[in-house]
């Protein structure tokens, strides 16, 4: 992976050089990764930045907290590594001024909303009178298209997913607490994470160990999307949703994937509502292939919604891969055209306020023809 994430970098410059940017300030740990192949634990959360610091020509540099400077070495390709120690020598905005003393720069990219707003004052003060430029859509056209090898590994995280939602479907029953499922759920994954990443080339920096919250509701709590786990004891009748977008990650990809299960019984009204919601989601997909435009895809799903009696809940879907949320967007407003290699989280949902929810999700992988499931597993009805 080493040439890839340096030929990576030598686009960028590339694309740099056509805009004519002189230097690129990377602080979102996604990108820093996507180009170095390197990531850390630590963040602005901590006071603490990495950063990646890369000229229109030339090798880039990398500042890293001193404590995570020989993972660093490990990971990266990036050869510049420049170490900081808390309170000592001006920290990592010493090497912030350094780089652009040596790099007299007239244009700067920055990702603007994806960079803390103590490292915007550290650029602007070190940038001097220096333009600076959003870089967002720079990285996210970069982004968008996934390479066969970056679609290889977000294969191996649908598996992932998959035996994620397999081990929570097999703990939910009555009287359950709501913990144990997301206990299960964790221990179904990582398993699953650790038998992928045996002998691959990422086996010593990335763990396999699933962690975040899980989202999941029961009963009436089901209105409540995002909610996580708790105490409450499943009980017969009740809905059980299990939400694993923030979970559901492997080597860096983030995967949307979502199941509903009943407990025991189903209403003849929950069961129309689960069907609709389903319903949805397939004519969202029904649309995707090449060609096809974002806004439209999410079109076809609102109106199963309508049809039903339903007003809309939320976009139909999001672009993943190694954030949470990429570009494009199925969403009104979003024209962008679908192509080959993009990838989606694609949503169906409804909320019947203060009795229950009904949802659905699924990654995607856009092919030539259509579409490639990434989280393949079955979307009927279910009554446990």
């Amino acid at each position: 992976m080493t040439n890839v994430f340096q030929q990576r970098t030598t686009e960028l410059q590339r694309r740099m050089a056509d805009d004519k940017i002189d230097a690129f300030l990377l602080a979102d740990p996604d990108s820093i990764f996507f180009f170095s192949g390197c990531f850390g634990y630590l963040g602005m959360e901590w006071d603490r930045a990495t950063l990646l610091l890369v000229p229109r020509s030339g090798a880039p540099t990398l500042v890293t907290p001193l404590m995570e400077s020989e993972l660093m070495h490990n990971q990266s390709w990036v050869e510049d590594i420049r170490d900081w120690v808390d309170g000592v020598d001006g920290e990592w905005m010493k090497h912030v001024d350094a780089f652009f003393a040596t790099h007299k720069s007239r244009r700067i990219m920055f990702e603007n909303h994806k960079t803390p707003p103590k490292v915007t004052e550290a650029l602007r003060h070190a940038a001097g009178g220096a333009e600076l430029v959003e870089g967002n859509p720079l990285i996210s056209k970069m982004r968008m298209i996934k390479s066969p090898e970056e679609i290889a590994i977000m294969r191996q995280a649908g598996q992932v997913a998959v035996a994620m939602g397999k081990a929570g479907k097999a703990t939910i029953a009555e009287g359950v607490p709501e913990y144990e499922v997301a206990l299960a759920v964790i221990a179904g994954g990582t398993r699953k994470a650790a038998e992928l990443l045996q002998n691959s080339d990422a086996a010593d920096y990335v763990s396999p160990t699933i962690y975040n919250l899980q989202i999941m509701q029961s009963g009436r709590h089901t209105c409540m999307v995002h909610r996580r786990s708790t105490v409450k004891r499943i009980a017969k009748g009740d809905p059980v949703y299990l939400c694993f977008c923030g979970i559901a990650n492997f080597r860096h990809f983030k995967l949307g994937f979502d199941r509903e299960f009943f407990v025991g019984s189903v209403t003849d009204e929950q069961a129309k509502t689960y069907e609709t919601t389903v319903k949805a989601q397939q004519a969202a997909l029904a649309l995707v292939k090449p060609g096809a435009v974002a806004e439209d895809v999410n079109a076809a799903a609102e109106e199963v919604y309508r049809s039903a009696g339903f007003g809309l809940s939320y976009r139909t879907g999001r672009g993943i891969g190694y954030s949470f949320l990429e570009d494009p967007q199925l969403k009104k407003g979003d024209k962008t055209k679908l192509q080959a290699g993009m990838a989606f989280a694609v949503d169906g949902g409804i909320t019947v306020k203060g009795r229950y929810g009904t949802r659905i999700g699924d990654s995607i992988i856009v092919t030539e023809k259509g579409f490639d499931y990434l989280t393949e597993f079955p979307r009927q009805l279910t009554v446990l």
